[in-house]
């Protein structure tokens, strides 16, 4: 036979895409437009309705950047039409078809009920089938003009990420809005096309299958009248049936479908457009599910919801309606898809709380996995945290976009930090918006990693990021591959359905222990510091808030715990921990709001403490200190002179009170600072050329230390995500400061200041402090910075070889090597890590501490002397410039510290206290600390009253340092039972407290998290 493939498959895609796809609207009519250009921001449906609109025609401009345009609508249903199926098609003039970072709409009817959004890829609104001649339709069009962020592949800076720097040029040109008869035949007929063409050419040329799919198109062609293709459109179909009508192999893989619609909270638009994005998508999906009845769709993001049901409550109750009948889904059971790595333990745990109830107060769903497609990497206290919320499964996709490793399974059982187990499956299709394409289908098959044990993947369809969501077409195609040979068979069912298949088919799925570490988007650790630190900070304020408001409740007749208050502001936290706002890559806008919005709740969480401490009653000035440990240590007062006091865990103290035992005094001579536990030498270049640790006899450094050292930092792509290996081969080191001045000599504390400017018109100012009493050295930083496409790293190369770093991660820490052997340790060239880095030998450590800083990386090099240099590198600011142009410029004020002779349990410690300053308050009185716990190793993270309000006392604890313990938790008030829980405060059948004479009993395994319940007496 002759080989006549390229004639075939060019003639059928000629015809395809000019005659068929034209044909699929029988007839149009065209709407009259009006249109109204609403000021500044978003405007109600209400003050829309009745605003002053004038006409408006095809192919002219609209639309500003982040504009609303309100378009009135308005046409007949010709009477020729009747009983014909009639949709509204509109056309903003969207560019490309992506439907995430561009036009988009809602159409509501004139009453203010939402129908339907259009988009690039959605651009219809049924009306009726079968019509009804002469029928009047009046909608009003809610149209968002959102930049197209991404034009150009993020291949230059883009002013258009701000309203206040994207100027008011229309970007759109209006193209279509029409009413139009859909001839179903025919578009059926495009589908079938779609789908024998994509599996045809993603078939091995050796396939007799393909050659059978290739010649009936030939004659499906040749049935087609190319002057009559609705009329002949049936014929050819018919000529297809019987190759879409072969069944799939026997052994065949089984994909299943589950709808979704990844909608970005934040990223290249604000979060008051994600709050539009929800009700497009939402109200796309009801409507699909209408004409579906085999449509599930799986939707995560609590948050979400609320938008929805606070602002679109005619899409909320279609919503509701949808999870009662099957078709929706709620999923994650978490607030917001938040980051995998950045978030502390407690913030994960309140992600999966409020996440969890919000799904089972209302919908009666209890979710069962964590849907996580898109974080940039996941922390090894998933697996616990999960199994602790009552999750059975965990989903993500993002590891496959690793750029060295290959990550080895697609189903497995993930073991966190403290053994837990949980069931996890990364979908091989490598993506969240599937569609059900040839190539995507051919790629789930080829790619998936289980063959000859498993049979299935999960497949999350339709299209997303900017949301979307699944489309007809997808529908369409999912039934078509439902059971076609050649092709992998797609079901559309339930995630929980899809889970309990695959872990009953593959009990004994492969285990992989530890962090999933995304070798990919690594500067998420660092870009937009303001951003992280805000974080940070708010996440111990809460802590903090939390605690004596508890304290406050317990002691203070007539104090409220502030119950509606503490919700809302962990809400909104938790809202800023979302995957593209906490790692720094959203635009402008993005975090210039998330800045503003971290200083509201700080201001509010101080407030809160203050009057949870004044409630305690008047008094003497008191410490308060609401870290877990006991501290003894150097503090400025309210009038700033230096005092050493002595407070106990979650507790207070009068700062009159005098210390059980006075430290040595510090000295101060020339550059040398020195408190008789460390002697810091400060160099003319401003880098510590010693640090000597008196007790141990050591030298701790092996080269300058706090070597700032400026890269330049420009990676192939993705510029706010990326930091590429190649960063480290150009570099200045900043050796030539403007000034290294004494500015502290007192007995309590000396200090050293060092100022230096460089670049582009960058300051850096450092202050090195060593207090009485403490080894810690601390090194506050106050950075003016101008730079671009550059990062700033602070390096500390310590004389000890150690085999690992231990780096703090939520409710514990991992280990990661030092060395380079493989591929998978070289690809770590920068990592995570929370409050603290810790490197040692046996016999010695050290530890780094920092209060707002995530990314770092350690090394290991063999000196001359044959001694081994390990250097601990901080990333403390960078300079990308997409998708924020202007990202991290200006100010910036943090600290980072030394401790030498450290510990795991000192850098636990240390580091609780640095993030934790001691609060001094000039009136207040003096109250037990709620809970004190005996034992090394169990630490306290927060306290709380119960959420049923109940009065009850929580108390989350954990094993810190890696090994078993036992402690006994004692409280301030009559303890009259103790219940271990889950994260939901419900009680556990594993009963891990043990209750007895007052006080509980507690025993952990190596990172254990337990949450007790602690109930009241008389």
């Amino acid at each position: 036979m002759h080989d006549e493939r390229r004639r075939i498959e060019e003639r059928v895609e000629r015809v395809h895409n000019q005659r068929i796809k034209p044909a699929i609207y029988a007839a149009t009519v065209p709407f009259e437009v009006e249109a109204w250009q609403a000021p500044g921001e978003p405007v109600p449906f209400a003050e829309a309705a009745a605003a002053a609109y004038e006409p408006f025609a095809t192919d002219t401009p609209w639309g500003p950047p982040w504009g609303t345009t309100w378009f009135r609508m308005s046409g007949e249903v010709p009477a020729e039409w009747a009983g014909k199926r009639v949709e509204a098609v509109i056309d903003l003039g969207f560019v490309g078809d992506w439907p995430g970072s561009q036009a988009e709409a809602l159409v509501h009817l004139t009453d203010g009920t939402p129908l339907k959004a259009v988009n690039p890829l959605n651009q219809y609104v049924p009306i009726a089938n079968p019509a009804v001649g002469g029928e009047r339709i009046d909608y009003l069009v809610e149209a968002a003009s959102n930049p197209d962020i991404l034009a150009n592949d993020f291949a230059a800076p883009s002013p258009l990420g701000d309203v206040l720097t994207a100027g008011d040029r229309p970007l759109y040109t209006f193209r279509r809005a029409d009413l139009a008869v859909l001839d179903e035949t025919v578009w059926h007929l495009d589908l079938d096309l779609q789908v024998l063409r994509e599996l045809m050419v993603h078939l091995g040329e050796h396939e007799p299958r393909r050659h059978e799919i290739m010649h009936a198109l030939d004659r499906a062609m040749d049935a087609l009248d190319l002057d009559d293709i609705s009329g002949s459109a049936a014929a050819v179909r018919e000529v297809l049936a019987p190759v879409l009508a072969r069944p799939a192999h026997a052994s065949a893989h089984t994909v299943s479908g589950v709808g979704h619609a990844h909608i970005d909270s934040a990223w290249l638009w604000p979060i008051r457009e994600t709050k539009r994005k929800t009700s497009r998508t939402f109200s796309n999906v009801t409507s699909l599910a209408d004409e579906y009845e085999d449509f599930i769709f799986a939707c995560s993001q609590a948050q979400q919801y609320e938008w929805v049901r606070d602002n679109y409550p005619h899409v909320w109750a279609r919503i509701q309606e949808s999870v009662k009948k099957g078709q929706w889904a709620p999923v994650g059971g978490m607030w917001v898809e938040a980051d995998g790595n950045l978030p502390g333990g407690e913030a994960i745990a309140r992600q999966l709380i409020h996440g969890k109830r919000f799904f089972i107060e209302h919908f009666g769903v209890e979710t069962k996995g964590v849907w996580l497609p898109d974080s940039f990497g996941y922390t090894a206290a998933y697996p616990q945290l999960a199994k602790l919320a009552g999750n059975d499964w965990f989903l993500t996709q993002k590891i496959s976009w690793n750029q060295t490793n290959k990550f080895p399974h697609h189903t497995f059982w993930w073991e966190g930090i403290d053994g837990t187990r949980i069931f996890t499956h990364f979908p091989p299709v490598d993506t969240y918006n599937a569609r059900f394409s040839g190539e995507e289908m051919d790629r789930a098959v080829r790619n998936y990693s289980e063959k000859g044990a498993g049979s299935r993947s999960l497949a999350p369809f339709g299209w997303g990021d900017g949301g979307g969501g699944p489309t007809r077409e997808i529908m369409e195609r999912a039934r078509r591959l439902a059971d076609l040979e050649g092709s992998a068979k797609v079901v559309v069912e339930h995630p929980d359905t899809f889970f309990a298949k695959a872990r009953e088919e593959y009990p004994d799925a492969p285990v992989w222990v530890g962090e999933l570490y995304l070798e990919l988007h690594r500067a998420t650790y660092t870009s937009q510091a303001r951003t992280k630190q805000g974080n940070r900070r708010s996440e111990h304020k809460l802590r903090e808030a939390e605690l004596w408001a508890t304290t406050a409740a317990l002691h203070a007749p007539g104090y409220a715990y502030p119950y509606e208050k503490l919700d809302r502001l962990w809400k909104t936290v938790l809202l800023h921990q979302f995957h593209d706002i906490l790692p720094g890559s959203s635009i402008a806008w993005v975090h210039r709001e998330a800045e503003a919005e971290y200083a509201r709740v700080a201001e509010e969480l101080e407030a809160l403490t203050a009057e949870a401490v004044a409630a305690l009653g008047g008094g003497d000035t008191r410490v308060f200190n609401t870290s877990p440990y006991d501290r003894a240590e150097v503090i400025r007062t309210s009038v700033g002179a230096p005092a050493y006091v002595e407070v106990p865990a979650s507790g207070s103290a009068s700062l009159a009170a005098p210390a059980a035992a006075s430290p040595a005094p510090v000295t101060v001579a020339g550059r040398v600072l020195d408190n008789g536990l460390v002697r810091v030498e400060v160099a003319e270049d401003g880098t510590l050329s010693s640090v000597y640790d008196i007790l141990a006899n050591r030298e701790v450094l092996a080269g300058p230390g706090n070597l700032l050292r400026l890269h330049t930092d420009l990676p192939n792509y993705w510029d706010a995500w990326d930091i590429d290996k190649h960063y480290k081969n150009r570099f200045t080191d900043l050796l030539d400061p403007d000034a290294v001045t004494v500015v502290e000599d007192d007995p309590l504390l000396g200090a050293i200041r060092v100022t230096r400017s460089f670049g582009k018109g960058s300051t850096i100012t450092q202050t090195i402090t060593v207090r009485a009493g403490s080894p810690r050295i601390d090194i506050e930083t106050d950075i003016d910075w101008h730079e671009v496409e550059k990062i700033l790293k602070a390096a500390f190369p310590v004389d000890v070889r150690a085999a690992h770093s231990s780096a703090e991660i939520q409710f514990g820490h991992v280990q990661r090597p030092t060395h380079t052997n493989t591929t998978w340790e070289s690809a770590r060239f920068e990592v995570s890590g929370h409050r603290w880095v810790h490197i040692g030998e046996p016999g010695y450590g050290v530890a780094v501490l920092n209060d707002s800083t995530y990314g770092h990386d350690v090394s290991r090099t063999v000196r001359e002397d044959g001694g081994t240099t390990t250097t601990v590198a901080l990333s403390l600011v960078r300079a990308p410039r997409i998708p924020d142009p202007e990202a991290d410029q200006g100010r910036h004020r943090f600290t980072y510290s030394l401790l030498p002779g450290a510990t795991i349990g000192d850098a636990v410690a240390e580091g609780y206290s640095l993030n934790l300053p001691l609060r001094v308050a000039d009136s207040a009185g003096a109250a037990e600390p709620v809970v004190s716990v005996a034992g090394d190793g169990v630490t306290v993270e927060a306290v709380k009253l119960a959420d049923d309000r109940s009065g009850d006392v929580v108390v989350r604890l954990y094993e810190s340092r890696g090994g078993r313990a036992t402690g006994v938790l004692r409280t301030a008030f009559p303890l009259a039972g103790a219940q271990a829980t889950d994260l939901l405060e419900r009680p556990l059948e594993d009963d891990a407290a043990v209750f007895a004479d007052g006080a509980v009993e507690v025993t952990l395994r190596p990172f254990q998290v337990l949450t007790l319940r602690l109930r009241r007496g008389q």
